[in-house]
């Protein structure tokens, strides 16, 4: 078996990869809060100079030769799965508990059966109880969640109209009747997807930092994804076209190249 057939296979299943990505991208284009999701492949030139340097190989040398030859043979690879956290765009429905946050490092944070995760998703609503809950039916959490066991948010539609300022303070008849926690994450990297709407962060009560006022939140919007539908189809295109050029590389391999060594070798011809 020529070793260019594993390459192409690897490089194809690394396609595939790219292909889920961008499907689910395009599944979640009207999905609130929703942040697409790239991927980084490893290419042999890249790998190869990062590698050189860490071992100080020098070009032009029997162990930098000897080193780029095993890596030529490696397939390419997903190297790291990229959340973009850029902002989506803000839309408004005038719905009371509609909540938009307005700056692309904020969270909110949710108690959920797993525990603790944050989300970006902003539209909440009141549970038979009167707990403010995400629509996936999580309590919201309050400012203070870290330093108390009060983790509710409770409010009573019938005491009058509510009103939720920019700093996430909520306010009946003028009166605040609680807050809303609001997070920045200091590095984005550290959060992991747990599903489409919701993230987890190892040692969050380290590495997020409670944000009490500035321009945080607006009242009667919401943010959408910040999938662009276009692109996506376009990556989705691109795509389809490599694994089909796979392919037709890997029936190269298997029947024209193995039927022509077939049939040089059978030759009887001095």
């Amino acid at each position: 078996m020529q070793n260019g057939y594993y390459q192409v296979t690897g490089a194809m299943m690394t396609q595939f990869q790219q292909l889920d990505i961008t499907a689910n991208n395009l599944a979640n284009v009207n999905t609130q809060g929703f942040k697409r999701d790239s991927l980084i492949i490893g290419d042999f030139e890249r790998l190869y100079q990062q590698k050189r340097d860490e071992l100080e190989l020098k070009n032009h040398t029997k162990e930098s030769a000897k080193f780029f030859n095993r890596t030529i043979n490696r397939v390419p690879r997903v190297v790291e799965e990229h959340t973009d956290f850029s902002e989506g765009s803000i839309r408004r429905t005038d719905n009371t508990l509609d909540i938009a946050l307005m700056q692309r490092d904020l969270f909110f944070a949710v108690l959920t059966p797993d525990g603790i995760k944050l989300t970006q998703q902003s539209s909440f609503k009141l549970d038979p109880d009167g707990k403010l809950v995400s629509s996936d039916g999580y309590k919201v959490l309050p400012k203070n969640f870290l330093t108390t066991t009060n983790k509710d948010i409770t409010i009573n539609s019938k005491d009058g109209k509510i009103s939720i300022n920019e700093n996430g303070e909520i306010f009946q008849n003028n009166h605040k009747i609680a807050d809303i926690f609001i997070g920045r994450v200091k590095n984005l990297n550290e959060l992991k997807k747990s599903g489409d709407k919701l993230y987890t962060l190892d040692g969050i009560e380290d590495k997020l930092t409670k944000v009490d006022s500035g321009n945080l939140v607006r009242q009667g919007y919401i943010q959408m994804s910040n999938v662009n539908a276009i692109n996506e189809m376009t990556s989705l295109i691109e795509t389809n076209r490599l694994v089909e050029m796979y392919q037709k590389v890997m029936t190269s391999h298997m029947d024209d190249l193995n039927k022509d060594a077939i049939t040089k070798l059978a030759s009887t011809r001095a």
